[in-house]
């Protein structure tokens, strides 16, 4: 049975640490000693124990599946880690885990691997281990037919299996190539723009801002896919901090206005990373968009 400490029960909840460790102690399941939380007879009853750490102490843990309001532990679906889904894949568990932070399941601390908002939404659980303290997360074994999973590893088999084709000089716009279901939009407005790392993009504007990326040194995608049930692109995508960027050009037409409005509610909704950017900043992008990576912990100079 795994065991997760108090701090990390709190988080389950999405209630403060301080709130819960008060709710237990009115339980009658911790009492304070000498400013320290210890275990109270009741508290063992109801499946907590004590755990030390070279890093933490002595701390108390709880049954992963137990119910702070009736003390009962709860039955839960099986939870497998970064092994057997990377197993499940053909891939390595380190390799898993920079997928699933790709993704913006997980991000990567000093403790370890923590938990995202939208890595809970699939049923993700944070843990820590009893005697280094190191963070990682389990997963219910539907994360294995997840469409936000899968779809990352078919994306990136495409991009593998994809071939280098000489482009000649006199090429001003790229052959098309298959898509998937995507937006009318996309289809209906080609990307016959060709920036200096060999993308193609929709606008002049578009084209400064992945050139400013590039002369950057930051790897970046163009019209990467929200790992969402959503059917939506981001014009940019910053892997190593998982940034998103959205160029908006066209605010003065009331459909594209109410596009932007319903994507940026859509970033909101999952707490993702998002850099906005406008005309005003592309006429001055080397004052502008430094500063927006800045915020991020993205420094360029």
């Amino acid at each position: 049975m795994e065991y997760i400490s108090t701090s990390a029960l709190a988080n389950e909840h999405d209630i403060k640490s301080s709130e819960l460790f008060d709710k237990l102690k009115a339980l009658g399941w911790i009492d304070k000693k000498n400013d320290k939380w210890v275990l109270t007879d009741l508290g063992k009853q109801k499946g907590g124990q004590t755990r030390t750490s070279p890093k933490f102490g002595e701390y108390v843990v709880w049954p992963e599946n137990i119910s702070i309001d009736n003390g009962e532990q709860k039955g839960k679906p099986k939870l497998i880690n970064a092994t057997a889904i990377g197993k499940h894949f053909g891939i390595s568990s380190q390799r898993l885990n920079l997928v699933l932070s790709e993704l913006g399941l997980i991000e990567k601390d000093i403790a370890g691997w923590h938990i995202t908002k939208l890595g809970k939404g699939l049923g993700g659980r944070q843990f820590e281990h009893e005697t280094s303290g190191q963070e990682y997360v389990l997963w219910p074994e539907t994360i294995l037919s997840n469409k936000i999973l899968t779809s990352g590893f078919k994306d990136a088999d495409h991009h593998e299996s994809e071939k280098v084709v000489p482009i000649e000089k006199d090429i001003e716009t790229p052959t098309p190539t298959p898509k998937s279901n995507n937006e009318g939009f996309r289809e209906k407005f080609p990307a016959p723009l060709r920036t200096k790392d060999g993308h193609w993009v929709r606008s002049r504007a578009e084209v400064i801002i992945d050139n400013a990326l590039y002369d950057y040194k930051l790897a970046h995608a163009y019209e990467r896919k929200l790992p969402i049930e959503e059917e939506l692109y981001s014009d940019f995508f910053l892997p190593s901090e998982n940034v998103y960027i959205e160029f908006w050009g066209m605010e003065e037409d009331p459909k594209y206005a109410e596009r932007k409005k319903s994507k940026i509610e859509i970033y909101k909704k999952y707490d993702f990373k998002l850099i906005e950017l406008n005309d005003s900043d592309i006429a001055n992008l080397d004052d502008h968009l430094p500063k927006k990576l800045l915020k991020y912990g993205i420094k360029v100079y």
